[in-house]
């Protein structure tokens, strides 16, 4: 089950994967319910949204219990159910933010590296478990540990299938943060909200610049003379023109979003 929370006062909200007893791995059902959510928490036009686990785990990965090898399709349940999802995530109209704690693999990995914040528990266990179930890491991992591991540190991973923990995954520039596991929800949540009131535009300028340079390897002066352009078209804003009134005032902002 996935369920979605909105706090309209606070322009946020808050998807929980809640099916703690098999540590929140998800089924073709569980991956259609968590667009569902996506959906509907952009059609409520939040400013920021938060995706957790309930229980023990963030995510174990796909679920795979009772699963028959000769029977599964898992190039439809990667490319055609679990793919475009990760998409559409990545291209949520506000911030997002994940609170990952316990596992955080396979599938589970996907979707951290489909939001744009992560914030880990110091105690996370991150990384590639199938070197003993005879399948390859998936979910875009390889991507993300390649660009911030290097060819041999993911390749040790996946080998041996050890896991690192979220201290050692941030120490390593994997995620954003790490923190006790007890802070770990409330900080988000708290980062959530402040983001939730910021300028949301200027926030999806930024988030458009970094997947250039991270997706098409933009370069340098590629990245500046697009970075002129999008802040050109920043200065037609409501939220653009409130920052810099509120700074000649000597008072804080107070963004709409527009």
């Amino acid at each position: 089950m996935i369920d979605l929370h909105l706090d309209h006062d606070a322009n946020l909200a808050e998807v929980v994967l809640n099916i703690p007893k098999a540590m929140n791995s998800l089924q073709e059902a569980d991956i259609a319910e968590l667009s569902h959510a996506y959906s509907d928490a952009a059609d409520a036009g939040v400013r920021a949204l938060i995706l957790r686990g309930e229980g023990k785990g963030f995510c174990a990965g796909r679920n795979i219990k009772g699963i028959e090898p000769e029977n599964d399709d898992a190039y439809e349940y990667l490319e055609r159910q679990l793919t475009p999802v990760l998409k559409q995530m990545s291209e949520f109209p506000a911030p997002t933010f994940a609170a990952v704690h316990g596992p955080c693999l396979g599938v589970g990995l996907g979707l951290a590296i489909a939001t744009d914040v992560v914030y880990v528990a110091e105690n996370a266990k991150i990384g590639s478990p199938f070197a003993k179930l005879g399948a390859t890491l998936d979910s875009g991992g390889h991507a993300l540990f390649v660009e911030r591991l290097g060819a041999h540190r993911t390749m040790d991973l996946i080998i041996s299938g050890d896991l690192i923990s979220g201290e050692e995954a941030v120490k390593l520039g994997l995620f954003s943060r790490a923190l006790p596991e007890e802070e770990l929800l409330e900080f988000t949540r708290r980062q959530a909200k402040t983001a939730a009131q910021g300028a949301t535009q200027a926030f999806m300028t930024s988030r458009e610049l970094v997947s250039d340079i991270r997706d098409r390897r933009t370069g340098l002066w590629d990245s500046l003379h697009k970075e002129n352009k999008l802040q050109a078209q920043l200065c037609a804003s409501a939220d653009y023109k409130e920052g810099f009134a509120a700074f000649n005032e000597k008072r804080e902002p107070k963004f709409t979003g527009q």
